[in-house]
């Protein structure tokens, strides 16, 4: 990383691709999503380039309004139906 406000940057859009990654509604697409979105950011974990870096970012901010995009559609149409392999979320007591 070249600077700390891209850092800062990097691990912001990183937060929001796993947080919008996970709001899809399939289990199939929300899990590939954050697998997919962990992945490419490790691959690049190691560029020094600045102009490389410059790129990667507007395309994951590109990629990211795909995301948040496909996860507003997937809420509009989800059947609420859960796969088996879904744990399921046991309610909060306070």
């Amino acid at each position: 990383m070249a600077t700390p406000a891209t850092r800062a940057q990097v691990l912001s859009l990183y937060r929001d691709f796993i947080r919008y990654g996970s709001k899809l509604s399939s289990y199939n697409f929300r899990a590939y999503a954050v697998r997919r979105s962990r992945d490419a950011f490790r691959a690049h974990a190691d560029e020094s380039d600045p102009t490389k870096i410059a790129s990667l970012i507007d395309k994951a901010k590109q990629d990211l309004e795909v995301v948040k995009r496909q996860a507003i559609i997937s809420s509009l149409y989800s059947s609420g139906e859960k796969l088996v392999i879904e744990k399921p979320v046991a309610p909060r007591t306070a």
